[in-house]
């Protein structure tokens, strides 16, 4: 098998190890140069036949009794058997479980106070669920650095930073849904779905604009510029997503950079920005940022992975539709490194009837899946290495507890 060495990627080379700091720096822009000009909102579904094929495929390397998904094993990252001390999610949670229940009476409040379309359109984003894990990784990487500065509980600007983040990211999926032409999320209508694209839109908009004057409220340039960046980092994201449509020649850098962008650019901020608010050095503040960074790109490729592994149901949206309508996610930019058949099918956009499902099987028959778990796997480790800086407490734990639930997605 071919060293997955280069997967260990340098983010520095590529401008991670910038991003964020508010700079103007050229390097900053995302060029336009070669947009393929392909469709972006192509439209696809697996039959649901594949599936039994597919997972049967990834099953072969795992044992045949799965963990379920909010079971977590305390040792997950090593490989150690631990079956007597099991994780749950819930467990994982539980410390900053009043923040939580106090940051979701708020949510609804604060969007929706203004507008009284945006009232119905809050009831259905706020109330469609969810782990609400960014705003959860605010309030365990706040009290966990808090307790490093002696705090005896959190600040307000912490509580506000965690309303922001999740108002920025619930923003951002209502404008990734409108480009997609997702009809549901978290299996619910999306915004556009009930209102019409008009609406969604302003939604979203009035989302990150709310969100952007609180966030000027803080007062705190540091945090302000950290933020500031990451609404730039969507953009550029999508800009970057849409460029490179069935470029079956996108490499393994070009698919860390846009996976920072869309996911892990928004975690590493604000887990950064909750140590500010503790006021400790810089240098742990620069090693959460690390744990964003990594927690996020680790989390992206799990999502693309389970884009093939799992069903529409499960998923929540269509599956394989990141392959369908030509974002080419880790599993296939591996595959694609042993298989040149799959890139002519690639490069016709799947014109030929069953060629969809040809393609995601030459994925999983030459590895892809398996070489893109170990890229998670190997982001895990360096998340997990960043919080050595952290009193070893429940807040830790949970932190860690984190990392190993999303690998478990997987596993």
């Amino acid at each position: 098998m071919m060293s997955l060495a280069y997967a260990n990627v340098d983010l520095s080379r590529i401008g991670l190890d910038r991003v964020g700091c508010g700079c103007s720096s050229s390097q900053c822009g995302i060029s336009l140069a070669g947009f393929s000009g392909r469709s972006y909102a192509r439209s696809g579904r697996v039959p649901q036949r594949l599936f039994c094929r597919q997972r049967k495929a990834a099953i072969c390397q795992m044992s045949a009794a799965q963990t379920s998904d909010a079971t977590l094993d305390a040792s997950a990252l090593d490989g150690k058997s631990n079956s007597s001390s099991p994780v749950t999610v819930s467990s994982l949670l539980d410390t900053v479980a009043d923040d939580l229940l106090t940051l979701n009476k708020n949510l609804k409040s604060i969007v929706g106070a203004e507008n009284p379309v945006l009232v119905s359109a809050a009831e259905q984003i706020f109330g469609a669920g969810g782990k609400r894990l960014r705003p959860a990784l605010v309030f365990l990487v706040a009290r966990a650095t808090s307790k490093i500065a002696g705090l005896k509980d959190l600040t307000p600007q912490h509580r506000r930073l965690a309303e922001i983040i999740e108002m920025i990211h619930t923003a951002s999926l209502i404008h990734d849904d409108v480009l997609d032409d997702s009809g549901m999320r978290r299996g619910k209508e999306t915004i556009h779905q009930l209102y019409g694209t008009r609406v969604a839109v302003l939604a979203g908009d009035f989302m990150f604009a709310q969100s952007s004057w609180y966030l000027a409220n803080l007062e705190n340039i540091q945090v302000i510029k950290l933020i500031s960046q990451v609404i730039k980092d969507f953009a550029s994201g999508e800009i970057k997503q849409a460029s490179g449509l069935f470029d079956c020649d996108v490499t393994l850098d070009d698919y860390l950079l846009k996976s920072f962008y869309k996911t892990a650019s928004l975690i590493a901020a604000s887990t950064k920005s909750a140590a500010v608010f503790s006021s400790v050095s810089e240098s742990v503040c620069e090693h959460m940022y690390d744990y964003g960074k990594n927690l996020g790109l680790s989390f992206q490729v799990v999502d693309d992975i389970l884009d093939f592994t799992q069903s529409a149901e499960q998923l929540g949206k269509p599956a394989g539709s990141d392959l369908a309508n030509g974002n080419l996610t880790a599993p296939v930019i591996f595959a694609l490194e042993k298989e040149p058949k799959l890139r002519e099918i690639i490069d016709s956009e799947f014109s030929e009837p069953g060629s969809l499902d040809d393609a995601i099987e030459l994925v999983f028959k030459r590895g892809g899946i398996e070489r893109a778990r170990d890229l998670a796997k190997e982001k895990a480790d360096l998340a997990i290495k960043s919080l050595q800086c952290l009193p070893q407490d429940k807040f830790r734990s949970s932190l860690e507890g984190m990392v190993m639930y999303n690998l478990e997605r997987i596993d």
